[in-house]
């Protein structure tokens, strides 16, 4: 199974985009994994918020196979512990998943068509974080995931 985590947005800031860079490469020992950056437009400020989505939507829609396993991140998803995302990924990978896609949506979060496109649905927290940041707990949570699964010191109870 191969991860691909997607996200809606500009370039990482150098303090988020090391975290990144560290944890895909930690993931890498586990599965083979990959980032993919959607980026709009320069004249995309001057959308809509709804015609925004709807621009997000047809690049993500364009990058998706029928085959793919999609995960939304979404304020409205399930929140999972970490032991339960350990299990989540597991699960996916006994399914013989091809590519388990976790898409993490731009400002004004997902179009409800992709959302409907969704396996699943994850919030990571009723907080709200910068999008950048979602990018480190992302594949944070996903090592943290893949260390349960191997029963690794990571991560302590």
């Amino acid at each position: 199974m191969k991860i691909e985590c997607w996200a809606v947005g500009k370039q990482d800031e150098l303090y988020v985009s090391q975290g990144v860079q560290d944890f895909t490469q930690r993931i890498g020992n586990y599965y083979p994994v990959a980032w993919r950056l959607f980026s709009l437009r320069k004249n995309a400020s001057s959308y809509t918020p709804q015609k925004l989505k709807q621009e997000e939507n047809a690049l993500i829609q364009a990058a998706l196979k029928p085959e793919d396993w999609l995960v939304c991140l979404d304020e409205t998803g399930k929140q999972l512990s970490s032991r339960l995302l350990a299990a989540f990924i597991q699960d996916r990978g006994n399914e013989a998943v091809k590519r388990l896609v976790f898409l993490i949506g731009g400002a004004y979060g997902l179009d409800e068509s992709i959302l409907k496109k969704s396996k699943f649905t994850w919030s990571l927290s009723t907080l709200t974080f910068p999008h950048q940041l979602v990018r480190l707990i992302l594949v944070e949570q996903i090592y943290r995931a893949c260390t349960i699964g191997r029963n690794e010191k990571y991560h302590h109870d």
